[in-house]
């Protein structure tokens, strides 16, 4: 999905946070976004990670559903670790927060 400033959908859904966090990784608040839903019915982490460096190759951030963190291309190829976790990683944010109770 892309959003845009025009449709007045681009930041509703975001906490106010969020958007902060996004203006200080970018330098300027942007005007439209791509927004790509997984399903999880497979991994898709590879996947994940080629269309990230598609669009961001020429610059920008991406955000996953594990982390607050604004991720550059360099972060996401180079596997950096931002608080144990790196680029889409559900795994290690599943073994964090799902453990089952005894």
């Amino acid at each position: 999905m892309i959003d845009d400033e025009e449709t007045g959908c681009l930041f509703r859904d975001w906490e106010p946070d969020e958007v902060a966090l996004l203006e200080a990784a970018l330098g300027h608040r942007p005007t439209w976004a791509v927004q790509v839903n997984i399903s999880g019915r497979i991994d898709g982490t590879a996947e994940v990670r080629d269309l990230a460096a598609l669009l961001l190759r020429r610059g920008g951030v991406a955000f996953d559903d594990y982390s607050e963190h604004a991720w550059t291309l360099r972060e996401i190829e180079s596997g950096a670790e931002i608080e144990g976790l790196r680029f889409f990683d559900f795994r290690a944010y599943h073994e964090r927060h799902h453990r089952p109770t005894a």
